[in-house]
């Protein structure tokens, strides 16, 4: 483990599933910090508020002490340069994720010479998984109980019943 090396796992996560939890798992095992950065997302209509998406990904991120949330507006690399990070953690689950995720680390690395991207790919399992999907068919009606952490299940199920209720 690379006990002295800071690590950010940037993203919406809105809502965090079971992929982007079982990179933060791995990401733990690498560096001696990880922070997972929630992204204010205004450039996104979410779903969750920022503060709902903050609060989901503590309670994900509970069993890894080395872990910390923080969130982020504005340029990322000002959020990773200013908190000493040396390693840029993103989520890759397929081949169509590489070719934008490859072009993004290029950019960064432009940005942010010192920081490294690295790729994690989540378990076999989890590689299908996208927030996007899972807000989709929780919207609709669908189960998605197997996509997320019991917690974020119940968000969701509150959220869609009042949507659909207002």
């Amino acid at each position: 483990m690379a006990e002295n090396v800071l690590a950010v796992y940037p993203g919406t996560f809105d809502p965090i599933t079971l992929g982007h939890e079982d990179v933060v798992r791995r990401a733990s095992q690498l560096f001696g910090r990880v922070i997972v950065a929630v992204a204010a997302g205004h450039h996104k209509k979410t779903l969750f508020s920022l503060e709902e998406r903050i609060a989901m990904v503590r309670e994900a991120v509970k069993p890894y002490p080395q872990v910390e949330v923080e969130s982020f507006s504005g340029l990322l690399r000002d959020f990773v340069v200013q908190r000493g990070g040396k390693a840029m953690v993103r989520g890759l689950r397929a081949v169509t994720d590489f070719d934008y995720e490859f072009q993004l680390a290029g950019m960064n690395r432009t940005l942010m010479p010192e920081v490294e991207t690295v790729f994690l790919t989540p378990s076999d399992k989890f590689q299908f998984i996208s927030s996007t999907f899972v807000r989709e068919i929780a919207t609709l009606g669908g189960e998605v109980d197997k996509f997320v952490s019991a917690e974020v299940y119940e968000r969701l199920r509150q959220k869609v019943a009042g949507l659909l209720a207002g």
